[in-house]
């Protein structure tokens, strides 16, 4: 079995151009995820985990751009790879479920013509070849009668089928990383836990890596193996879940914990973290935390954090970390 891990980003820094600057959004980042494991991106909204995923795709706008860094995927670096090659990997070898099915799916084609398309493109199949794979695979990801659903068009569905859907698009090529943007963010509580425990099957029947992208630590304990803690579009920490969400050792990753509903008391205020991300041309030098932090010391406004190993087995980038 190959050690190496399947997807590997290496100083990943992904930028816009702004009155000839150069202003970071990702800086810096990174992370591995194994074979056959699921990884989780976790941060607030403007932490910058979903422009990492879609720098992985290659799916940046065109004003954005990977100016450093390796995303290296079974041997090819993606961040250099060209247009055409990336072509041939996305959707084929790199499957993603992306936020809000509804704006992803074509409103005017049935769903089981736009599954099709994956094999028209990626397996010069035929129309009709591809329709019992569709079938299959729609059952796979827990469609109840799949030829009626085929031929439907997206506004007939609930939100939790378009999910499904949006699922087996990403999978019918077979790829071996699936990353999945928010994939439970639009559906209800009873959904959202059927979503995860299909995806959490489907990577152990298919031998799937997932990389996960979201901003609820439940989400990140129910499915994940690791965890990489996002802010201002640096790691603030990673390592196992158990670990980081057992012991956090950044200041950050324990307010985003004290804040989860999950762990707040029934009628009690929520805690929070006071103050909000900083914006990408408001980063400055230094710890990029240091205006929310309550364990700040004078170094955090001047030398930037660097990440090391903690008594836990993560590792997190602080000057004082959480005892």
């Amino acid at each position: 079995m190959n050690a190496d891990p399947l997807l590997r980003v290496e100083n990943l820094t992904v930028a816009f151009k702004s009155d000839g600057n150069l202003i970071p959004v990702v800086d810096g980042i990174a992370f591995s995820v194994p074979r056959g494991r699921t990884v989780g991106l976790v941060g607030e909204s403007g932490s910058g985990k979903t422009m990492t995923a879609h720098a992985v795709m290659r799916l940046l706008p065109p004003s954005v751009k990977i100016t450093t860094g390796r995303i290296a995927f079974e041997g090819i670096d993606l961040a250099t790879a060209g247009e055409p090659e990336m072509q041939h990997i996305r959707g084929d070898r790199i499957g993603m479920i992306f936020q809000e099915p509804m704006t992803s799916l074509n409103p005017t084609m049935r769903v089981g013509d736009q599954i099709a398309e994956m094999l028209l493109l990626h397996r010069a199949m035929s129309r009709r070849a591809a329709e019992p794979q569709v079938i299959a695979m729609l059952r796979k990801v827990g469609i109840g009668s799949p030829e009626l659903r085929s031929a439907q068009f997206p506004h007939e569905l609930s939100g939790g089928l378009r999910q499904r859907v949006m699922i087996a698009m990403a999978l019918i090529c077979g790829p071996k990383l699936l990353i999945a943007d928010e994939p439970t963010t639009a559906l209800d509580v009873t959904i959202q836990a059927q979503i995860l425990e299909l995806l959490r099957s489907l990577r152990n029947a298919l031998g799937l890596s997932i990389l996960l992208i979201t901003h609820d630590l439940g989400v990140i304990a129910e499915l994940c193996d690791e965890v990489v803690v996002i802010y201002a579009g640096r790691v603030a920490e990673k390592g196992p879940v158990a670990q980081v969400l057992g012991q956090p050792r950044h200041p950050y990753t324990a307010g985003l914990l004290a804040a989860s509903p999950r762990r707040s008391r029934r009628g009690a205020p929520l805690a929070a973290i006071p103050g909000l991300v900083p914006s990408p041309g408001e980063r400055g030098v230094g710890c990029t935390f240091l205006r929310r932090c309550p364990r700040r010391l004078d170094r955090c406004a001047t030398i930037t954090p660097t990440l090391s190993a903690t008594i836990n087995g993560s590792a997190a980038a602080c000057w004082n970390p959480v005892a």
